[in-house]
């Protein structure tokens, strides 16, 4: 039978339930194609490996006749495909371990394939959003955290923007239609932030006469 790795939660790619008043706006992943292509540089190990072969055909026409040449290329070529079904492979594995949610009060992350991990993110603590949109309609969606707030770089890869290390950006990734859900974010982040707050104030005392 079909296991479901994912069943103890509540509501899915939330550790438990929302509190009362909060709704979820959207869920999604990564689109598995555009994560190995733009997380996982797909292109560049197949353009890596197309152009050793192409090094090693030029090499081996000085010696052998051109039709064995072409055999020449064949193992790089071979062990190029493996390595980018390997990219795939990874790249899907990570897409379906990963949930991305917006609420009305935060973003979480569901994410990581051996290590799964959830991060909450509240829009108080939530600093300006960059997206990066693709021909396609996918796209990428970065976040800058506000204050004390740190994550991992390792951890969160490859949901995070490249190579800000310094100061990590957690990132929705490689979402379809990524315009559209930058606006529900960008909407639920500005409802939530413009709120005021009431806090309860212990009543003074008052001297007795």
């Amino acid at each position: 039978m079909p296991h479901d790795d994912f069943a103890f939660e509540p509501v899915r790619g939330l550790p438990a339930r929302p509190p009362s008043g909060e709704q979820i706006l959207w869920q999604g992943r990564p689109q598995t194609w555009a994560l190995a292509r733009e997380a996982m540089g797909l292109y560049w190990v197949a353009g890596w490996f197309v152009l050793l072969s192409l090094w090693r055909v030029g090499v081996a026409s000085t010696e052998v006749p051109f039709p064995s040449v072409l055999l020449t290329a064949l193992p790089l070529l071979a062990l190029g495909f493996v390595t980018c079904a390997i990219i795939l492979l990874i790249a899907w594995v990570q897409a379906r371990s990963t949930v991305y949610t917006i609420t009305t009060a935060r973003v979480a992350m569901r994410i990581g394939a051996a290590l799964t991990v959830t991060f909450n993110i509240p829009y108080k603590k939530l600093g300006t959003a960059n997206l990066d949109l693709k021909t396609s309609g996918t796209g990428t969606i970065a976040m800058q955290t506000l204050g004390e707030t740190k994550l991992s770089y390792l951890i969160c890869w490859p949901h995070v923007r490249p190579w800000r290390m310094k100061k990590t950006e957690p990132a929705l990734r490689c979402i379809p239609d990524a315009e559209n859900v930058a606006r529900i974010l960008a909407e639920a982040a500005e409802t939530r932030v413009s709120q005021p707050e009431v806090t309860r104030l212990e009543p003074t005392a008052v001297a007795a006469e």
